[in-house]
């Protein structure tokens, strides 16, 4: 299996910045992130052979390296839950991707578990004066809406993760807001404290979003992700 340090290299070796989604998730799980289970698949044939392996409901992404808004472009099926489904959601999401990026190179697609909670956002930058920060705040769709997110300079302790919470304006939802679950904020420090850890480690990256990160009766599960290298440290 290969190496958090080995992945890296070897994007750095094509002298790219941004990892693909599958780089990213292979990141993250060997840093020990809890990812939800997602299959890769060339075709609808193998999506509908992946959907039958992760069971329904499932969500259909698609990989494209040129498509860098999934959502805004179609790129993004949620709840789908039959062969049939899946077959129209895939060729409904080719049509709208190409028509928004009508040169876009296609990989294929991903299939993944669909998971429900609370949406929560952790991410991290480098910021140009103070260096490597981490968010944490409401996540999913609206997070530019509610901005509801706190920072703090990596890396971070547990009392920073602490304050980190409690600065969240919403943190109503951590506490099984309207029958949502629970957010384990244990967890969630630990988890925390991992990205953390993996920033101070991998100075070479430059941001990583998670986002969301789903708080689920079983515990936290990513179930996006992107990680872009420093730009002036791939040559």
């Amino acid at each position: 299996m290969s190496s958090i340090e080995s992945i890296l290299d070897e994007v750095k070796r094509q002298k790219r910045t941004v990892l693909t989604y599958e780089e990213s998730r292979n990141v993250m799980e060997l840093a020990g992130i809890p990812l939800n289970i997602m299959k890769v698949a060339k075709d609808l044939e193998e999506s509908i052979q992946q959907a039958n392996k992760v069971g329904y409901p499932i969500v259909l992404k698609v990989i494209s390296e040129d498509v860098i808004h999934k959502s805004d472009s179609g790129g993004v099926k949620v709840g789908i839950i039959s062969d049939d489904e899946l077959s129209k959601a895939y060729q409904e999401m080719m049509d709208g991707v190409l028509s928004f990026y009508p040169h876009a190179k296609i990989e294929g697609v991903s299939v993944e578990e669909m998971v429900s909670g609370v949406e929560i956002l952790i991410g991290t930058n480098t910021d140009s004066q103070f260096g490597k920060m981490i968010a944490l705040g409401i996540g999913g769709i609206f997070v530019e809406v509610y901005k509801d997110v706190s920072f703090r300079l990596i890396p971070v302790s547990s009392k920073d993760v602490q304050d980190m919470i409690d600065e969240i304006k919403g943190k109503a939802m951590f506490d099984g807001f309207r029958g949502l679950p629970k957010v384990n904020l244990d967890e969630l420090t630990s988890l925390i404290l991992t990205i953390s850890n993996l920033i101070e480690t991998y100075p070479i990256i430059f941001e990583m979003d998670l986002n969301p990160v789903v708080a689920t009766e079983g515990g936290l599960r990513a179930i996006d992700a992107r990680i872009i290298l420093e730009p002036n440290k791939t040559d």
